[in-house]
């Protein structure tokens, strides 16, 4: 990877979260109608795991191109992990600091992003030793390598993001069981249980690269870690259809859409793990097609956004999904940056 192209695949994630923070603060300052009051804050802080995505890009490029430093493998991760803190206490204080359901619901979809922020720092953190993969890929079985995690350090990793998705499918299936409570509680459960999936989809993403790091993957997870990000991906995007086709009321919609989109950055993750399982031990001639699978993902998040924006026209409730759509479009773009990353640094040609 020469030093332009490292500079463009570390200038996506910033850009997509300015984009982030800047149509978000756009659509607060526009109004104060509660589906901005939930829109805004939401899409602002979809920024917030662009910034973790950018300390992970970081972190792997400066390792391929021979410039990361004891500064960097400290301070990436730190802004990856106050990224996440920011977010989780302002999606508390929302709900907390306000009795309307805009802010109940837009608290808890922030601190529920907040706990992607969480995985995603903690997959920058396993990646502060991407650089021992290539190699170790290449010599499979011959013991951990010098530098590499201990055993206590990979389950350290891999414990964090478990704990975190226990935390949002335990608060998602809690809003759920109060549904009967208030509408709210309904909204913000179901999105938190799209949210859960992403999360539990990155402990894929932070055990593969923490195994691979030790030179300890194997066959079996070559197969297992993928079916588990496509399986989420796949129940965040049917419970979506679900709710959709369940019922024909507007909130319904609202929540289908969103849970799409969410199935679609699950998706979007896959690509990461798919990767890094088709090129250890082995060549995989199509691995610079995985990259493809984000930009597909991105474009099919701006699609549906295209019309749930046409629906906001006559229910005003789509105006919701519309604008959160298009910021789970920026997070698959860049997660398309991170594969190609990946795609780069362990290609062996």
């Amino acid at each position: 990877m020469n030093y332009g192209i490292s500079i463009l695949f570390r200038a996506i994630p910033l850009a997509m979260a300015l984009f982030c923070f800047g149509y978000g603060a756009f659509i607060s300052a526009y109004g104060d109608d509660p589906n901005r009051l939930v829109a805004g804050p939401v899409v602002f802080s979809l920024g917030m795991i662009c910034i973790a995505l950018f300390a992970t890009a970081a972190t792997i490029i400066r390792q391929i191109i021979h410039t990361y430093g004891r500064g960097s493998l400290y301070a990436l991760p730190i802004i990856g992990y106050l990224a996440a803190a920011v977010t989780i206490i302002g999606g508390i204080c929302m709900f907390t600091g306000s009795a309307s359901a805009s802010s109940f619901v837009a608290g808890h979809v922030v601190a529920g992003v907040g706990l992607i922020t969480t995985c995603v720092a903690t997959a920058a953190t396993s990646s502060t030793r991407f650089s021992l993969i290539p190699a170790n890929s290449k010599m499979i079985g011959n013991g951990i390598p010098k530098g590499a995690f201990t055993k206590g350090q990979e389950l350290v990793l891999k414990t964090i993001a478990i704990i975190v998705s226990l935390i949002a499918w335990i608060w998602a299936f809690v809003l759920l069981a109060k549904s009967d409570v208030h509408p709210a509680y309904f909204v913000a459960g179901h999105v938190m249980a799209g949210l859960a999936c992403i999360c539990t989809s990155l402990i894929a993403l932070v055990a593969t690269i923490a195994r691979q790091i030790r030179n300890v993957y194997t066959d079996r997870e070559r197969k297992r870690w993928p079916k588990l990000v496509l399986l989420m991906g796949t129940i965040s995007l049917l419970w979506g259809l679900f709710v959709i086709f369940a019922d024909s009321s507007s909130t319904n919609g609202v929540i289908g859409y969103i849970m799409i989109g969410l199935g679609l950055v699950c998706y979007s993750i896959s690509s990461k793990v798919i990767l890094l399982a088709k090129i250890w031990g082995r060549e995989f001639a199509l691995a610079n097609r995985i990259p493809l699978i984000p930009v597909l993902t991105a474009l099919a998040c701006l699609f549906l956004a295209s019309f749930a924006f046409e629906l906001g026209t006559t229910h005003d409730d789509y105006f919701i999904p519309a604008r959160v759509l298009a910021g789970l479009g920026a997070i698959c773009f860049t997660l398309f940056s991170i594969v190609s990353i990946l795609e780069s640094g362990t290609s062996s040609k």
